[in-house]
């Protein structure tokens, strides 16, 4: 009788142990109840949300943050829109108090055309904020410099593109994603951003990256709530494959089966 394996999928991020490796967001579904069914389904534990979008105040009554609080799992507050390191800070400090978490998705734009992270700000702000107390996930490209310069200010989780951000590219410099994950093997390492497919996902988490974040690649689905669950199988497939350890690969051919010594079928004549 065959088992069925199951990935080592416990593992901890932010203080916090999770089952879960699929990280999703609250934007762009095609109604709340589409999104509602489509975060239960995929079975992430984490989902970011906009302070600019839950405004301060308003989180009695709120449908969305309704929604949101009956899913049971943990918010994620992001920096959205912010575009300098001071107001970076000051979306963070926002959030703290609204959502009552330390935890914050640091975003700071330095380009509206590509919507690409600055990383003089977002360095910037991650030292500020890790110095007030806060568990800070910062955006940021596939620069190896600039995660070097995050960890170096206290960043113990660093999440890099795959590509711009909605794009649904895929993974641009896969090159690139593995040298930041052999220079900080202690580090959690997530994907955020240019995921368009299942099977991008895989390839990041083939890449033993710890997690994946997405958003536009379920919202924006013909069926997001299908796409979720497609995603939560590749994430999965994705780890299994990574812990059981990928070939390498050849410059050249290889038979896979042995050509020498006399054909099974000549035995028997």
């Amino acid at each position: 009788m065959t088992k069925k394996l199951e990935s080592n999928n416990t593992w901890q991020i932010g203080g916090k142990t999770l089952s879960s490796r699929l990280l999703i967001g609250s934007a762009l579904y095609p109604s709340p109840a589409n999104m509602e069914d489509a975060i239960r389904i995929s079975g992430a534990q984490i989902v970011t949300v906009s302070l600019r979008r839950q405004a301060a105040g308003e989180g009695r009554g709120n449908p969305f943050w309704d929604i949101i609080k009956s899913l049971g799992i943990e918010v994620l507050p992001n920096t959205a829109g912010s575009h300098s390191a001071k107001e970076a800070i000051t979306t963070a400090q926002m959030a703290r108090e609204v959502f009552g978490t330390n935890w914050v998705k640091l975003e700071v734009i330095g380009d509206q055309y590509n919507l690409q992270p600055d990383p003089f700000e977002t360095v910037k702000a991650a030292e500020v904020l890790i110095k007030e107390g806060f568990e800070v996930f910062p955006y940021t490209t596939d620069d190896l410099v600039v995660a070097k310069r995050l960890a170096d200010v206290g960043c113990k989780i660093i999440m890099p593109w795959g590509s711009m951000i909605g794009s649904g590219k895929g993974l641009m410099n896969p090159d690139n994603l593995t040298a930041i994950r052999k220079q900080f093997p202690d580090l959690q390492l997530v994907v955020d951003a240019g995921i368009g497919k299942p099977s991008h996902a895989a390839q990041a988490m083939e890449l033993g990256y710890d997690g994946v974040l997405l958003n536009s690649a379920i919202a924006l689905a013909q069926d997001p709530v299908k796409m979720a669950d497609a995603f939560r199988l590749a994430v999965e497939a994705g780890r299994l494959g990574y812990e059981a350890g990928v070939m390498k690969e050849r410059e050249f051919a290889s038979p896979s089966t042995p050509t020498v010594g006399t054909p099974f079928w000549h035995q028997f004549n």
